[in-house]
């Protein structure tokens, strides 16, 4: 099989270094123009450029893919199918004809369950026991799709969105290489899903991490650990944001929604709209991330204090 890749982050990665080493015919790699990152803001190859270049692979890097010349150098290919995974840029209808067999999309989510940007953790926010891949024909809808494979994964209790990303990423690769190796042999046939059923997982925001207090406990451990590693959760704490990274659900009923009940080397124990929340590990503006009993070293607080609301 020959195939066209585009993907951009380390998601797509673990894809593209699995379909190498099935012995895939990887004519082409799209991804995303390189960007400023780091302190230096120098411009960096993405982790699939990255990838690519280790392996030799010839790569285009268009800023979209509506222009008829870029359209062009697809067609050229000849790929007899195209790979996407969390590629950021919008396929326009006539780039999704392509390639013979069309284009697969590697989605972490059960489809139709969670279609769009942020499904890992719109899952965890939502308390779903369980998520997992999907390998979708593309269409011109979002996520809409006829479902090829769909493997899923149990979401652990302590499961943050990068802890389940990592493992997602893991599934992704093996199922779409599985994926293709039955399409290649004609057992493969997609299924229409269901669109009653369909949740939508809007793209997170940086304003979603703030911890809302009066929220019940429960609600606010899974949105810490589903904004771990972003947006994190933040408290507001006299003058300053805290950026919560663990923290874990205790039944305390005294107090009012923002206080802390306790400060020591457990961790701080912060009363929720229901039950209490207790932080494990916090990070200063400019800090580093400390477990609570090294924080509070530096950040002495006492029971009868509160967060703001």
């Amino acid at each position: 099989m020959r195939l066209i890749f585009a993907g951009t982050p380390e998601f797509s990665a673990a894809a593209l270094a699995a379909l190498i080493e099935a012995g895939y015919d990887i004519a082409l790699v799209l991804t995303q123009p390189d960007r400023p990152a780091g302190r230096g803001m120098r411009l960096t190859p993405s982790p699939v450029k990255q990838m690519a270049l280790q392996h030799e692979l010839s790569v285009l890097q268009p800023a979209a893919l509506k222009d008829a010349e870029v359209q062009a150098q697809l067609a050229a290919v000849n790929a007899d199918a195209m790979v996407v995974a969390a590629y950021g840029l919008l396929l326009p209808p006539p780039v999704l004809t392509i390639p013979r067999l069309g284009c697969l999309n590697i989605h972490a989510s059960l489809l139709p369950r969670w279609r769009g940007a942020a499904p890992i953790q719109r899952a965890i926010l939502a308390g779903d026991p369980e998520t997992g891949i999907t390998i979708m024909q593309m269409d011109r809808g979002l996520d809409t799709g006829g479902m090829l494979l769909r493997a899923a994964l149990p979401i652990a209790d302590d499961d943050t969105a990068q802890t389940l990303h990592d493992k997602l990423a893991v599934l992704g690769a093996s199922s779409i290489v599985s994926a293709l190796q039955q399409l290649e042999h004609g057992t493969l046939h997609a299924q229409p899903q269901d669109d009653s059923a369909a949740t939508y997982a809007a793209k997170l925001s940086k304003a979603e991490g703030l911890i809302d207090w009066h929220k019940s406990a429960a609600e606010l451990a899974r949105s810490v650990r589903a904004y771990n590693a972003f947006p994190v959760a933040q408290a507001r704490f006299q003058s300053e944001i805290w950026r919560i990274w663990q923290a874990q659900v205790a039944q305390r009923s005294e107090g009012a929604p923002g206080e802390i009940l306790q400060a020591d080397k457990e961790g701080i124990l912060v009363r929720c709209g229901e039950g209490a929340l207790l932080l494990k590990e916090l990070q200063k503006p400019g800090g580093k991330r400390l477990p609570a009993s090294s924080f509070l070293v530096g950040n002495p607080v006492k029971p009868g204090d509160r967060f703001e609301t």
